[in-house]
Protein backbone atom coordinates (compact mmCIF):
# COMPACT_ATOMS: atom_id res chain seq x y z
CA UNK A 1 0.00 0.00 0.00
CA UNK A 2 1.23 3.13 -0.79
CA UNK A 3 0.34 6.29 1.74
CA UNK A 4 1.15 9.68 1.33
CA UNK A 5 1.55 12.41 3.59
CA UNK A 6 -0.80 14.88 3.67
CA UNK A 7 -0.21 18.81 3.62
CA UNK A 8 -2.21 22.02 4.40
CA UNK A 9 -2.68 23.57 0.70
CA UNK A 10 -1.96 27.12 1.29
CA UNK A 11 -5.24 29.00 -0.25
CA UNK A 12 -4.80 32.18 -1.22
CA UNK A 13 -6.07 35.21 -0.22
CA UNK A 14 -8.73 36.97 -2.39
CA UNK A 15 -7.03 39.47 -4.53
CA UNK A 16 -8.51 42.95 -4.25
CA UNK A 17 -10.03 45.15 -7.20
CA UNK A 18 -7.19 47.44 -8.45
CA UNK A 19 -8.47 50.59 -8.39
CA UNK A 20 -8.50 52.89 -12.35
CA UNK A 21 -7.30 56.24 -12.66
CA UNK A 22 -7.37 59.21 -15.86
CA UNK A 23 -3.77 59.97 -16.07
CA UNK A 24 -3.79 61.99 -19.63
CA UNK A 25 -6.38 62.71 -21.95
CA UNK A 26 -6.06 64.20 -25.64
CA UNK A 27 -8.81 65.15 -28.05
CA UNK A 28 -9.12 65.96 -31.87
CA UNK A 29 -12.32 67.25 -32.85
CA UNK A 30 -14.80 69.85 -34.36
CA UNK A 31 -14.05 72.36 -31.59
CA UNK A 32 -10.85 71.93 -30.76
CA UNK A 33 -7.57 69.91 -31.36
CA UNK A 34 -6.51 69.74 -27.67
CA UNK A 35 -8.37 69.56 -24.87
CA UNK A 36 -7.14 73.05 -23.77
CA UNK A 37 -9.10 74.08 -26.99
CA UNK A 38 -12.05 71.86 -27.08
CA UNK A 39 -12.58 72.67 -23.47
CA UNK A 40 -12.79 75.86 -23.63
CA UNK A 41 -15.20 76.22 -26.52
CA UNK A 42 -17.33 73.88 -24.69
CA UNK A 43 -17.65 75.81 -21.66
CA UNK A 44 -18.19 79.04 -23.69
CA UNK A 45 -21.09 77.25 -25.50
CA UNK A 46 -19.23 77.62 -29.16
CA UNK A 47 -20.54 75.29 -31.75
CA UNK A 48 -18.34 72.79 -33.94
CA UNK A 49 -20.99 72.55 -36.57
CA UNK A 50 -20.80 73.81 -40.29
CA UNK A 51 -20.91 73.82 -43.76
CA UNK A 52 -19.00 70.80 -45.27
CA UNK A 53 -16.06 71.64 -46.76
CA UNK A 54 -14.41 68.22 -47.17
CA UNK A 55 -16.09 67.79 -50.56
CA UNK A 56 -18.77 69.48 -53.04
CA UNK A 57 -22.12 68.77 -50.72
CA UNK A 58 -24.28 70.75 -53.28
CA UNK A 59 -26.37 68.14 -54.50
CA UNK A 60 -26.86 66.97 -50.84
CA UNK A 61 -30.20 67.40 -49.03
CA UNK A 62 -27.70 67.87 -45.88
CA UNK A 63 -24.64 70.13 -46.38
CA UNK A 64 -23.37 70.25 -42.72
CA UNK A 65 -21.48 68.35 -39.91
CA UNK A 66 -18.50 68.83 -37.45
CA UNK A 67 -15.55 68.55 -39.62
CA UNK A 68 -11.88 69.13 -37.23
CA UNK A 69 -10.20 71.38 -39.24
CA UNK A 70 -6.39 72.52 -39.25
CA UNK A 71 -5.77 68.86 -38.87
CA UNK A 72 -2.11 68.01 -39.95
CA UNK A 73 -1.09 64.15 -39.29
CA UNK A 74 2.20 64.67 -40.06
CA UNK A 75 2.15 66.45 -36.58
CA UNK A 76 1.83 63.14 -34.64
CA UNK A 77 2.81 60.57 -37.32
CA UNK A 78 5.57 59.81 -40.14
CA UNK A 79 4.35 60.66 -43.92
CA UNK A 80 5.71 57.58 -44.82
CA UNK A 81 3.06 55.82 -42.29
CA UNK A 82 0.27 58.35 -42.56
CA UNK A 83 0.06 57.33 -46.30
CA UNK A 84 -1.07 53.79 -45.04
CA UNK A 85 -3.79 54.92 -42.60
CA UNK A 86 -7.32 56.03 -43.07
CA UNK A 87 -8.11 59.29 -41.47
CA UNK A 88 -9.73 57.67 -38.50
CA UNK A 89 -6.96 56.07 -37.60
CA UNK A 90 -4.54 59.31 -37.38
CA UNK A 91 -7.23 61.03 -35.78
CA UNK A 92 -7.12 58.20 -33.30
CA UNK A 93 -2.84 58.51 -33.06
CA UNK A 94 -3.01 61.87 -32.67
CA UNK A 95 -5.48 61.83 -29.98
CA UNK A 96 -3.48 58.94 -28.17
CA UNK A 97 -0.16 60.83 -28.97
CA UNK A 98 -1.48 63.73 -26.63
CA UNK A 99 -3.28 61.32 -24.11
CA UNK A 100 0.59 60.01 -23.53
CA UNK A 101 2.11 63.55 -23.10
CA UNK A 102 -0.58 64.46 -21.26
CA UNK A 103 0.17 61.66 -18.67
CA UNK A 104 3.83 61.89 -18.95
CA UNK A 105 3.30 58.39 -19.87
CA UNK A 106 7.11 56.46 -21.16
CA UNK A 107 6.57 53.46 -22.98
CA UNK A 108 9.89 51.27 -21.28
CA UNK A 109 10.73 47.89 -21.52
CA UNK A 110 9.62 47.65 -18.27
CA UNK A 111 6.07 48.41 -19.16
CA UNK A 112 5.50 48.00 -22.57
CA UNK A 113 3.96 43.97 -21.93
CA UNK A 114 1.07 45.63 -19.51
CA UNK A 115 0.19 48.81 -21.74
CA UNK A 116 -2.87 47.61 -23.77
CA UNK A 117 -4.95 49.63 -26.45
CA UNK A 118 -8.96 49.42 -26.36
CA UNK A 119 -9.22 51.70 -29.37
CA UNK A 120 -12.58 51.54 -31.62
CA UNK A 121 -14.85 53.13 -34.17
CA UNK A 122 -18.60 52.83 -35.17
CA UNK A 123 -17.68 52.58 -39.33
CA UNK A 124 -14.04 52.95 -39.81
CA UNK A 125 -12.02 53.11 -42.87
CA UNK A 126 -15.06 54.10 -45.28
CA UNK A 127 -13.73 56.78 -47.08
CA UNK A 128 -10.59 54.59 -48.36
CA UNK A 129 -13.59 51.97 -49.23
CA UNK A 130 -15.09 54.11 -51.50
CA UNK A 131 -12.11 55.31 -53.12
CA UNK A 132 -10.90 52.12 -53.28
CA UNK A 133 -14.12 51.01 -54.66
CA UNK A 134 -13.77 54.06 -57.49
CA UNK A 135 -10.02 52.88 -58.27
CA UNK A 136 -11.81 49.00 -58.98
CA UNK A 137 -14.23 50.17 -61.04
CA UNK A 138 -12.40 52.50 -63.27
CA UNK A 139 -8.92 51.34 -63.21
CA UNK A 140 -9.18 47.72 -62.23
CA UNK A 141 -8.05 45.35 -59.77
CA UNK A 142 -4.70 45.84 -60.20
CA UNK A 143 -4.38 49.34 -59.05
CA UNK A 144 -6.39 49.12 -56.03
CA UNK A 145 -4.23 49.88 -52.84
CA UNK A 146 -2.34 46.80 -51.06
CA UNK A 147 -2.99 48.66 -47.98
CA UNK A 148 -6.91 48.87 -48.50
CA UNK A 149 -7.93 46.16 -45.78
CA UNK A 150 -5.50 47.56 -43.04
CA UNK A 151 -6.55 50.92 -43.53
CA UNK A 152 -10.69 49.74 -43.75
CA UNK A 153 -10.71 47.76 -40.46
CA UNK A 154 -12.08 48.91 -37.65
CA UNK A 155 -9.23 47.19 -35.03
CA UNK A 156 -6.04 48.65 -36.93
CA UNK A 157 -7.15 51.56 -34.81
CA UNK A 158 -5.69 50.05 -31.64
CA UNK A 159 -3.15 47.82 -33.71
CA UNK A 160 -1.45 50.95 -35.40
CA UNK A 161 -1.33 52.80 -32.06
CA UNK A 162 0.00 49.85 -30.28
CA UNK A 163 2.66 49.61 -33.12
CA UNK A 164 3.04 53.90 -33.18
CA UNK A 165 4.17 53.38 -29.42
CA UNK A 166 5.00 49.72 -28.87
CA UNK A 167 2.34 48.88 -26.70
CA UNK A 168 2.30 44.97 -26.38
CA UNK A 169 -0.66 44.93 -23.49
CA UNK A 170 -4.22 43.61 -24.11
CA UNK A 171 -5.24 44.95 -27.64
CA UNK A 172 -8.78 45.28 -29.20
CA UNK A 173 -11.44 46.82 -30.48
CA UNK A 174 -14.86 46.52 -29.11
CA UNK A 175 -17.73 47.52 -31.81
CA UNK A 176 -20.91 48.72 -30.81
CA UNK A 177 -21.76 51.58 -32.61
CA UNK A 178 -21.91 54.80 -30.97
CA UNK A 179 -21.71 53.05 -27.69
CA UNK A 180 -18.29 51.66 -28.85
CA UNK A 181 -15.73 54.18 -27.27
CA UNK A 182 -17.48 54.12 -24.06
CA UNK A 183 -17.20 50.08 -23.97
CA UNK A 184 -13.70 50.85 -24.80
CA UNK A 185 -13.13 52.90 -21.75
CA UNK A 186 -15.38 50.41 -19.06
CA UNK A 187 -13.86 47.34 -20.92
CA UNK A 188 -10.21 48.77 -19.96
CA UNK A 189 -11.34 49.78 -16.84
CA UNK A 190 -12.14 46.17 -16.27
CA UNK A 191 -9.20 44.83 -17.73
CA UNK A 192 -6.93 46.87 -15.22
CA UNK A 193 -9.24 46.49 -11.87
CA UNK A 194 -8.46 42.52 -12.94
CA UNK A 195 -4.65 42.70 -13.10
CA UNK A 196 -4.40 41.94 -16.79
CA UNK A 197 -2.62 45.29 -17.22
CA UNK A 198 -1.22 48.14 -15.92
CA UNK A 199 -2.47 51.39 -18.29
CA UNK A 200 -4.26 51.17 -21.11
CA UNK A 201 -5.18 53.69 -23.74
CA UNK A 202 -8.59 53.93 -24.60
CA UNK A 203 -10.94 55.61 -27.00
CA UNK A 204 -12.25 55.97 -30.24
CA UNK A 205 -12.39 57.86 -33.74
CA UNK A 206 -14.85 58.10 -36.76
CA UNK A 207 -14.02 60.11 -39.92
CA UNK A 208 -17.10 59.22 -41.73
CA UNK A 209 -17.77 62.78 -43.66
CA UNK A 210 -18.13 61.32 -46.89
CA UNK A 211 -21.61 61.49 -48.89
CA UNK A 212 -22.28 57.82 -48.57
CA UNK A 213 -22.59 57.57 -44.83
CA UNK A 214 -24.59 61.20 -44.75
CA UNK A 215 -26.77 59.91 -47.41
CA UNK A 216 -27.66 56.84 -45.57
CA UNK A 217 -28.44 58.41 -42.44
CA UNK A 218 -30.83 60.60 -43.92
CA UNK A 219 -32.53 58.25 -45.52
CA UNK A 220 -33.21 56.57 -42.31
CA UNK A 221 -34.19 60.67 -41.49
CA UNK A 222 -31.70 60.41 -38.53
CA UNK A 223 -30.13 63.91 -39.44
CA UNK A 224 -30.95 67.49 -39.17
CA UNK A 225 -31.58 69.59 -42.30
CA UNK A 226 -31.12 73.10 -40.86
CA UNK A 227 -28.68 73.82 -43.51
CA UNK A 228 -29.07 77.59 -43.09
CA UNK A 229 -28.31 77.57 -39.30
CA UNK A 230 -25.30 74.79 -38.95
CA UNK A 231 -24.46 76.20 -35.92
CA UNK A 232 -27.96 75.76 -34.38
CA UNK A 233 -28.74 72.56 -36.23
CA UNK A 234 -27.59 69.90 -33.35
CA UNK A 235 -30.48 71.04 -30.26
CA UNK A 236 -30.79 67.52 -28.42
CA UNK A 237 -34.14 67.80 -25.85
CA UNK A 238 -35.38 70.79 -27.56
CA UNK A 239 -39.22 71.10 -29.16
CA UNK A 240 -37.91 71.25 -32.45
CA UNK A 241 -34.59 69.02 -32.76
CA UNK A 242 -34.75 67.27 -36.14
CA UNK A 243 -32.02 65.21 -36.26
CA UNK A 244 -28.25 64.69 -35.35
CA UNK A 245 -25.43 66.55 -37.01
CA UNK A 246 -22.61 64.18 -38.24
CA UNK A 247 -19.51 64.74 -37.09
CA UNK A 248 -15.35 63.81 -36.81
CA UNK A 249 -12.87 63.24 -34.21
CA UNK A 250 -11.02 60.49 -31.66
CA UNK A 251 -10.42 60.84 -27.91
CA UNK A 252 -8.36 58.86 -25.47
CA UNK A 253 -8.08 58.73 -22.73
CA UNK A 254 -4.92 56.81 -20.43
CA UNK A 255 -6.17 54.48 -18.01
CA UNK A 256 -3.97 53.14 -15.21
CA UNK A 257 -3.84 51.15 -12.06
CA UNK A 258 -3.89 53.80 -9.14
CA UNK A 259 -0.81 51.69 -7.15
CA UNK A 260 1.51 51.95 -10.43
CA UNK A 261 0.42 55.27 -11.32
CA UNK A 262 1.09 57.20 -7.57
CA UNK A 263 4.05 55.34 -7.71
CA UNK A 264 5.36 56.96 -10.68
CA UNK A 265 4.05 60.27 -9.60
CA UNK A 266 1.69 60.39 -12.60
CA UNK A 267 -0.74 63.35 -12.81
CA UNK A 268 -4.19 61.58 -11.42
CA UNK A 269 -6.93 63.74 -12.92
CA UNK A 270 -9.46 61.59 -12.04
CA UNK A 271 -10.56 58.06 -11.09
CA UNK A 272 -13.40 55.83 -13.09
CA UNK A 273 -15.74 54.45 -10.25
CA UNK A 274 -18.70 52.98 -12.26
CA UNK A 275 -19.56 50.79 -15.60
CA UNK A 276 -23.12 49.79 -16.65
CA UNK A 277 -23.65 48.18 -19.56
CA UNK A 278 -27.05 46.27 -21.05
CA UNK A 279 -28.61 45.53 -24.25
CA UNK A 280 -31.93 46.61 -24.90
CA UNK A 281 -33.03 43.36 -26.87
CA UNK A 282 -36.29 45.66 -28.98
CA UNK A 283 -34.98 47.41 -32.24
CA UNK A 284 -31.98 47.73 -34.74
CA UNK A 285 -32.51 51.78 -34.05
CA UNK A 286 -35.37 52.60 -31.17
CA UNK A 287 -34.26 52.71 -28.04
CA UNK A 288 -36.73 50.18 -25.41
CA UNK A 289 -39.73 51.67 -24.23
CA UNK A 290 -39.35 53.95 -21.70
CA UNK A 291 -35.83 53.75 -21.66
CA UNK A 292 -35.65 50.90 -19.10
CA UNK A 293 -32.26 49.54 -21.29
CA UNK A 294 -30.61 52.50 -20.24
CA UNK A 295 -31.74 52.56 -16.68
CA UNK A 296 -30.47 49.02 -15.97
CA UNK A 297 -26.85 50.40 -17.08
CA UNK A 298 -27.17 53.32 -15.24
CA UNK A 299 -28.17 50.90 -12.22
CA UNK A 300 -25.48 49.06 -12.99
CA UNK A 301 -23.12 51.41 -12.76
CA UNK A 302 -24.04 53.05 -9.67
CA UNK A 303 -24.30 49.55 -8.05
CA UNK A 304 -20.60 48.91 -9.11
CA UNK A 305 -19.49 52.26 -7.60
CA UNK A 306 -21.74 51.82 -4.40
CA UNK A 307 -23.17 55.38 -5.11
CA UNK A 308 -26.36 56.64 -4.62
CA UNK A 309 -28.31 58.37 -7.36
CA UNK A 310 -27.99 61.77 -5.55
CA UNK A 311 -24.32 61.54 -5.20
CA UNK A 312 -23.78 62.26 -9.11
CA UNK A 313 -23.40 65.63 -9.60
CA UNK A 314 -23.68 66.15 -13.23
CA UNK A 315 -24.51 63.56 -16.17
CA UNK A 316 -23.55 63.77 -19.81
CA UNK A 317 -26.31 62.36 -21.69
CA UNK A 318 -26.26 60.48 -24.98
CA UNK A 319 -28.67 63.63 -26.24
CA UNK A 320 -28.15 63.03 -30.13
CA UNK A 321 -30.77 65.42 -31.05
CA UNK A 322 -33.19 62.64 -32.73
CA UNK A 323 -37.17 63.06 -31.28
CA UNK A 324 -37.17 59.19 -29.94
CA UNK A 325 -33.90 58.85 -28.40
CA UNK A 326 -34.30 62.23 -26.41
CA UNK A 327 -37.81 61.05 -25.59
CA UNK A 328 -36.40 57.75 -23.99
CA UNK A 329 -33.57 58.69 -22.77
CA UNK A 330 -35.58 61.13 -20.77
CA UNK A 331 -37.78 58.15 -19.62
CA UNK A 332 -34.59 55.79 -18.84
CA UNK A 333 -33.13 58.52 -16.84
CA UNK A 334 -36.22 59.06 -14.24
CA UNK A 335 -36.46 55.53 -14.28
CA UNK A 336 -33.12 55.08 -12.86
CA UNK A 337 -32.69 58.30 -10.72
CA UNK A 338 -36.38 58.44 -9.19
CA UNK A 339 -37.50 61.77 -8.38
CA UNK A 340 -33.63 62.96 -7.99
CA UNK A 341 -34.12 63.16 -11.92
CA UNK A 342 -35.55 66.71 -11.49
CA UNK A 343 -32.96 67.96 -9.47
CA UNK A 344 -29.60 66.20 -11.58
CA UNK A 345 -28.00 68.81 -13.62
CA UNK A 346 -27.85 67.44 -17.06
CA UNK A 347 -26.46 68.45 -20.60
CA UNK A 348 -25.63 67.09 -24.02
CA UNK A 349 -22.44 68.27 -25.67
CA UNK A 350 -22.86 67.07 -28.84
CA UNK A 351 -25.34 70.47 -29.20
CA UNK A 352 -21.72 71.62 -29.67
CA UNK A 353 -19.61 68.79 -31.38
CA UNK A 354 -21.73 67.15 -33.54
CA UNK A 355 -22.18 62.94 -33.19
CA UNK A 356 -18.84 61.46 -33.45
CA UNK A 357 -20.39 58.12 -33.73
CA UNK A 358 -17.97 55.56 -32.03
CA UNK A 359 -15.86 58.61 -31.22
CA UNK A 360 -18.86 59.91 -28.81
CA UNK A 361 -18.37 58.16 -25.84
CA UNK A 362 -14.80 58.83 -25.27
CA UNK A 363 -15.07 62.84 -25.72
CA UNK A 364 -17.68 63.01 -23.76
CA UNK A 365 -15.70 61.32 -20.70
CA UNK A 366 -13.62 63.68 -21.23
CA UNK A 367 -16.08 66.60 -20.60
CA UNK A 368 -16.94 64.71 -17.49
CA UNK A 369 -13.47 65.14 -16.04
CA UNK A 370 -12.72 68.23 -17.44
CA UNK A 371 -16.47 69.17 -14.92
CA UNK A 372 -14.80 67.16 -12.18
CA UNK A 373 -11.33 69.31 -12.47
CA UNK A 374 -12.70 72.70 -12.95
CA UNK A 375 -16.17 72.75 -11.41
CA UNK A 376 -17.69 74.28 -14.62
CA UNK A 377 -21.23 71.97 -15.80
CA UNK A 378 -20.77 72.29 -20.04
CA UNK A 379 -24.36 73.60 -21.64
CA UNK A 380 -26.97 72.44 -23.74
CA UNK A 381 -27.04 74.68 -26.75
CA UNK A 382 -29.73 75.88 -28.44
CA UNK A 383 -32.47 75.58 -26.16
CA UNK A 384 -35.40 77.52 -26.96
CA UNK A 385 -38.36 75.45 -27.54
CA UNK A 386 -39.47 73.09 -24.50
CA UNK A 387 -40.60 69.42 -25.33
CA UNK A 388 -43.01 68.39 -22.26
CA UNK A 389 -40.95 64.71 -23.32
CA UNK A 390 -37.57 66.22 -22.22
CA UNK A 391 -38.43 67.91 -18.59
CA UNK A 392 -35.77 67.57 -16.62
CA UNK A 393 -32.67 69.79 -16.28
CA UNK A 394 -30.69 70.18 -19.17
CA UNK A 395 -28.53 73.11 -18.36
CA UNK A 396 -29.69 74.90 -21.07
CA UNK A 397 -27.52 77.58 -23.49
CA UNK A 398 -24.87 78.20 -20.60
CA UNK A 399 -22.07 77.04 -18.53
CA UNK A 400 -23.00 76.32 -14.64
CA UNK A 401 -20.60 76.83 -12.02
CA UNK A 402 -21.16 73.66 -9.54
CA UNK A 403 -18.80 72.00 -7.87
CA UNK A 404 -19.34 68.79 -8.17
CA UNK A 405 -17.79 64.78 -7.05
CA UNK A 406 -18.79 62.47 -9.27
CA UNK A 407 -19.97 63.15 -12.37
CA UNK A 408 -21.74 60.43 -15.43
CA UNK A 409 -21.23 59.91 -18.79
CA UNK A 410 -24.29 57.86 -20.83
CA UNK A 411 -24.14 56.07 -24.32
CA UNK A 412 -26.51 54.56 -26.73
CA UNK A 413 -25.77 52.29 -29.65
CA UNK A 414 -27.75 51.30 -32.47
CA UNK A 415 -28.56 47.48 -31.65
CA UNK A 416 -29.50 48.39 -28.38
CA UNK A 417 -26.72 48.80 -26.74
CA UNK A 418 -26.47 50.88 -23.06
CA UNK A 419 -23.40 52.09 -21.38
CA UNK A 420 -22.79 54.00 -18.20
CA UNK A 421 -19.42 55.42 -17.04
CA UNK A 422 -19.20 57.09 -13.53
CA UNK A 423 -15.96 59.47 -12.78
CA UNK A 424 -15.04 60.70 -9.39
CA UNK A 425 -12.84 63.84 -9.09
CA UNK A 426 -8.86 64.04 -8.15
CA UNK A 427 -9.22 63.87 -4.54
CA UNK A 428 -11.09 60.94 -4.37
CA UNK A 429 -8.61 59.53 -6.81
CA UNK A 430 -5.87 60.58 -4.05
CA UNK A 431 -7.79 59.19 -1.15
CA UNK A 432 -7.03 56.12 0.32
CA UNK A 433 -9.16 52.78 -0.19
Amino acid sequence: MVTTTSRRKRIPALRVHSRVVITGMGVVSPVGNSIEEAWSNIVAGRSGIGHITSFDAGSMDVKIAGEVRDFDPLTYIPAKEARHMDRFIQLGVAASAQALHNADYQVTARNAETTGVLFTSAIGGIATIIEQQHMLDHKGARRVNPFLVPMMLIDLAAGDISIQFGLKGPNFSPVSACAASAHSIGEGYEIIRRGDATAILAGGSEATIVPLIIAGFDSMRALSHRNDEPEKASRPFDGKRDGFVMAEGAACLVLEDRDVALKRGAPVLAEIVGYGTTADANHMTVPAEGGEGLARAIKLALSKARLAPEQIGYLNAHGTGTPLNEKFENLGIKRAFGGYAYKLPISSTKSMTGHLLGAAGALEAVFCVKALQTGCLPPTINQEVPDPDCDLDYIPNRARPAQIRYAMSNSMGFGGHNVSLIFAGRDHALAGD
